[in-house]
């Protein structure tokens, strides 16, 4: 049984700070894509950053120089460095692994930036 759980979230103030960390079972790691996106109330789900298991990244405009994606093949977790936060950062985040043929979803925890 595929598992992503997300730890991490929580309220912090703007221009704060938060990790979250992503916990996968169930699935073949180092072959999977491991990404973030999010989903603010009223707004469609939009990526946040992927990473590759060779250590590939993207980001989305609105996070890079401020977020930073990793990942610890050994132990099966995926980081989201938050830096910086924002309002408009205030979002259900969300962890995906994806390979061919399977995309993966985690059940999400909630990142609230106060102004």
């Amino acid at each position: 049984q595929v598992q992503l759980v997300e730890s991490g979230g929580g309220l912090v103030q703007a221009g704060g700070s938060l990790t979250l960390s992503c916990a996968a079972s169930g699935i073949n790691f180092s072959n999977n894509v491991m990404g973030w996106y999010r989903q603010a109330p009223g707004k469609q789900r939009e990526l946040v950053a992927r990473i590759t298991s060779g250590g590939f990244t993207n980001y989305a405009d609105s996070v890079r120089s401020r977020f930073t994606i990793s990942r610890d093949n050994a132990k099966n977790m995926v980081y989201l460095r938050m830096n910086g936060l924002k309002p408009e950062d205030t979002a259900v985040y969300y962890c995906t692994a994806v390979r061919p043929g399977a995309n993966y979803w985690g059940q999400g925890t909630q990142v609230t930036v106060s102004s």
